[in-house]
This record gives structure tokens, C-alpha cells and sequence, in this order.
């Protein structure tokens, strides 16, 4: 069984920085894309960043255009989020997840799921 385990995850102020980390137990799973997906508490988990693991394909939800950066290292079996301008609405447990299916926006498409890591944004 497949397992992502996200770090990273922090306090910090409006206005700074983060780097989400999620590291793979396996490499020759048939990934085809990986993401980051967020719940605030009392919300509905939301997509974030996602982008094909071959390269050359990522999306954005809108609410983080421009400020956060999803990449990854295939050497290190690794993807990032780079989490810049943080805006206290950005808190929230983030999630790593792969799917083997296309690339994707919706967290149903998505097989694994790493265990969240707490990201907290005061003002």
C-alpha cells in the first residue's frame, strides 16, 4: 500500500512563507498526477494545486494563482507547495494525494492520501 506523508506544515504570519513537502513510500506505483487538497474546519476539503508527475501540466484553484507553486522532484520521489503571500484564510490541514487516473481538480479521483499536515496563518 501506497503512503504519503506530507511535512512542513506550521505557524506562521500573514504575509509569509511555506513549503509543504510529500514524500512517496513507493516509486513504481502508476502515479499520474499528484496534489494538495485543504480543510478548514467546517468546511468541505478543496483542491489547491495539482500537476502531472511526468511534468508539464499543473493547475491552480483561483484563491492561490499567483502566491503558491506546486512542484516536484522524481529523484527524491517528492512533491512540493510553495506557499507565499499567506493570507490567514489559507489555514487549514493540507493534504498530498496521488491519482492514477489523468490529472484532476476533484479529490474522488485521487487513490492515496497522505495523513494532513496543520498549516496555521495569523493576522
Amino acid at each position: 500500500q501506497v503512503q504519503l506523508v506530507e511535512s512542513g506544515g506550521g505557524l506562521v504570519q500573514a504575509g509569509g512563507s511555506l513549503r509543504l513537502s510529500c514524500v512517496a513510500s513507493e516509486r513504481t506505483f502508476n502515479r499520474r498526477a499528484m496534489g494538495w487538497f485543504r480543510q478548514a474546519p467546517g468546511k468541505e476539503r478543496e483542491f489547491v494545486a495539482t500537476m502531472r508527475w511526468s511534468g508539464g501540466l499543473s493547475y491552480y484553484a483561483d484563491s492561490v494563482k499567483g502566491r503558491f507553486t506546486i512542484s516536484r522532484d522524481i529523484a527524491k520521489n517528492t512533491v512540493y507547495l510553495q506557499m507565499n503571500s499567506l493570507k490567514p484564510e489559507d489555514t487549514a490541514v493540507y493534504y498530498c494525494a496521488a491519482t492514477t487516473r489523468s490529472i484532476n481538480v476533484v479529490s474522488t479521483e485521487y487513490d492515496y492520501w497522505g495523513q494532513g499536515t496543520q498549516v496555521t496563518v495569523s493576522s
